[in-house]
């Protein structure tokens, strides 16, 4: 385990896009994982084939009705392939449907390994330019995309982005076609997003109140004392609970508070799942110990546990895409991202994991910044709860808890997925637009 452990530190120090190899990446990360759950699924279906026609499989209340229809054709097939006679030695009915099961078995493996190969292989490359850095602490930056971020920046009114730690800031700036911060800063805004970065020596010896209640409320203090007046605040996903511990404890700096697909109550729809998201960190203690830090592959399979068989459905999905297409330029910048991820220090890992996802400390009103109970209720600045309806990550249910708990927010549920309400083609409609006239009447 120490090699590997070690390997994935190693690669930590890779750029996005990049692998060990010239021209090859890493991802998917963590690729055994992702290939063991693919072929597993996949392979396993041989097996299963006795399981269904002796009507020994389990099956799902919604899937019993089909899986008895199925059963049936199947019973008929056999029973009519049994009265004929085989010429030249051929296989029965039985035969026949396990041979074709085989065939699509080969052909759905061959078509996720070409995706995955695919991918690995891909020309493409983000070749954006960071906008100007206009404040630094430790490993964190503060980026100012209406400050010479071209696209037609203005240097308008500033809005601070708070982007989750356990991912790259950047999906908010992903590609010329998905930048939510370009498009803001063509529209009259100054968006400055805080790029946390890589965590060094002093961040592995951080807890959240050090996030929140110290580099992020330095942060904001730059920007208001900068302008010389409050701000809005937009977080996303883990980024917006740290920002409304800030909205909470800085009322007269932050002038709206904007949460896109943020959580709260981290058992609102499978309780047993969140605990035991709770219990993966248990076999990670020595290492958390060890190196102040939870590793990036092990986020990833953390992640992966939400839905073992993603990489099968978009891999083998990749597969049939143009390689030169804007589709697939698309595909590969997005999973650049997902697989640029970043290590979670081990002292926001343990209140994460075991406080939010175990215990429901958020919604329990155990969870306490600097000594304090983070208490959504006694929020007061003008909020917008931005909640996807198609959310796989963040359950819608999980993030109306906490706009149903702030005071006068006004909740707005797009048609999209967690990521998607940023990059797809429908984010501009549901949810860039919306944000920038909520932006724009706030004082």
């Amino acid at each position: 385990m120490s090699d590997r452990l070690a390997d994935d530190r190693q690669a930590e120090k890779t750029p996005p896009g990049q692998g060990t190899r010239p021209g090859m990446r890493q991802g998917p990360r963590p690729l055994a994982l992702h290939l063991t759950a693919a072929l597993g699924s996949l392979l396993s279906s041989s097996a299963a084939l006795p399981l269904l026609r002796n009507g020994l499989l389990p099956w799902s209340p919604a899937l019993r009705d089909r899986a008895a229809a199925l059963r049936d054709e199947m019973s008929q097939a056999d029973r009519m392939t049994r009265g004929r006679p085989h010429l030249g030695g051929g296989a029965g009915g039985a035969d026949r449907l396990s041979g074709e099961v085989d065939r699509e078995i080969r052909r759905r493996i061959d078509a996720v390994l070409t995706g995955i190969e695919r991918y690995r292989h891909h020309p493409y490359r983000r070749d954006l330019p960071d906008p100007p850095v206009v404040w630094t602490e430790g490993g964190s930056r503060l980026l100012d995309y209406g400050e010479g971020a071209g696209d037609g920046g203005t240097g308008g009114r500033p809005v601070l982005f708070v982007p989750s730690l356990v991912n790259r800031g950047y999906i908010l700036d992903l590609s010329r076609d998905k930048s939510l911060m370009r498009w803001l800063a063509a529209r009259g805004f100054r968006p400055l997003l805080l790029d946390w970065g890589r965590p060094g020596p002093l961040e592995r010896r951080f807890t959240l109140t050090d996030y929140i209640a110290g580099r992020l409320e330095r942060a904001l203090n730059f920007v208001v004392e900068g302008v010389g007046a409050p701000v809005p605040v937009v977080g996303y996903c883990m980024g917006g609970l740290l920002a409304a511990s800030l909205a909470q404890r800085r009322p007269r700096a932050v002038a709206g508070l904007v949460l896109m697909a943020t959580p709260w109550d981290f058992h609102a729809e499978d309780a047993a799942t969140a605990r035991r998201v709770a219990t993966f960190i248990q076999p990670w203690g020595p290492v958390l110990d060890r190196w102040g830090e939870l590793p990036t592959d092990a986020l990833q399979a953390l992640f992966a546990q939400l839905d073992p068989l993603l990489a099968l459905k978009k891999f083998s999905s990749f597969a049939r895409m143009a390689p030169e297409s804007r589709a697939a330029a698309a595909f590969v910048a997005l999973e650049d991202w997902l697989n640029d991820g970043v290590p979670l220090v081990a002292g926001v890992a343990r209140d994460a994991l075991a406080g939010w996802y175990g215990r429901n400390d958020t919604m329990a009103g155990a969870w306490m910044v600097a000594g304090l109970p983070v208490d959504p209720g006694a929020i007061r600045v003008p909020t917008l709860a931005l909640i996807p309806e198609r959310d796989r990550i963040v359950p819608p249910a999980s993030a109306l808890a906490l706009g149903a708990a702030i005071p006068g927010a006004r909740i707005l549920r797009p048609p999209l997925g967690h990521i998607g309400m940023v990059v797809s083609a429908g984010a501009e409609t549901g949810v860039w637009k919306p944000l920038a006239e909520w932006l724009a009447a706030t004082g």
